[in-house]
């Protein structure tokens, strides 16, 4: 018998709600199961300073990692997902504290940067095949002033995103431009996600009816 190559169910390998929020509304309804990856020791192992192959392997390792849990359906696909910032020829990830997002804001204030969203897709099923792909975009920052620079510090969003701002949040105000896939920016792009999904076997739009 032929085995069915549509995935049963999608599972995400991250915390954020930006980027489930963004499945949900393309019609999927993913598991979700936190990776315990070490950010770090991660870029340190594979020695990558690239800001799009930081992004990658630590979506690799995310993905990895949580389809080896037990809680893990079988036949799921398994998405990891890790955005790094591109600024000045230096790469960001979450800022450490409330000091360095200001930094990073007055640094980003009125500048241009790139945004990388690494994706990693793990099947579960018939021999693990996996495959993945960067998405850039991007980003012209508003010229902020030091008030709105602390205010915005102070909302904590900036403490919890790669790049310290959003474009869905409260940071949106601060985003004059986007160039490419917006969804990238939140966090995960559909379409790319989409040809990923494809080039494992799977459909895109049978993930609407039978994502858990």
């Amino acid at each position: 018998m032929t085995p069915d190559p549509v995935p049963a169910s999608l599972v995400l390998a991250s915390a954020s709600p930006a980027r489930l929020a963004t499945l949900r509304s393309a019609g999927l309804d993913p598991q979700v199961v936190v990776s315990a990856v070490d950010e770090d020791a991660v870029v340190a192992h594979y020695q990558v300073t690239d800001p799009q192959d930081v992004a990658l392997v630590l979506a690799k390792a995310k993905a990895e990692d949580v389809a080896d849990r037990d809680e893990v359906p079988d036949g799921a696909l398994v998405l990891g997902c890790d955005s790094v910032l591109e600024l000045d020829g230096q790469v960001h990830g979450k800022p450490q504290d409330a000091d360095q997002a200001t930094q990073r804001w007055r640094q980003m204030s009125g500048s241009t940067g790139v945004l990388h969203t690494g994706h990693w897709l793990v099947d579960t099923r018939f021999g693990g095949g996996q495959v993945g792909a960067v998405a850039s975009t991007t980003i012209h920052f508003a010229t902020l002033d030091d008030d709105e620079i602390a205010a915005y510090v102070a909302t904590g969003e900036p403490l919890q995103v790669a790049g310290a701002f959003t474009v869905d949040g409260l940071g949106g105000a601060f985003v004059r431009g986007v160039e490419g896939d917006h969804h990238t920016v939140v966090g995960v792009s559909l379409p790319l996600l989409r040809d990923l999904v494809r080039e494992l076997g799977g459909s895109w739009t049978a993930l609407w009816n039978r994502s858990r």
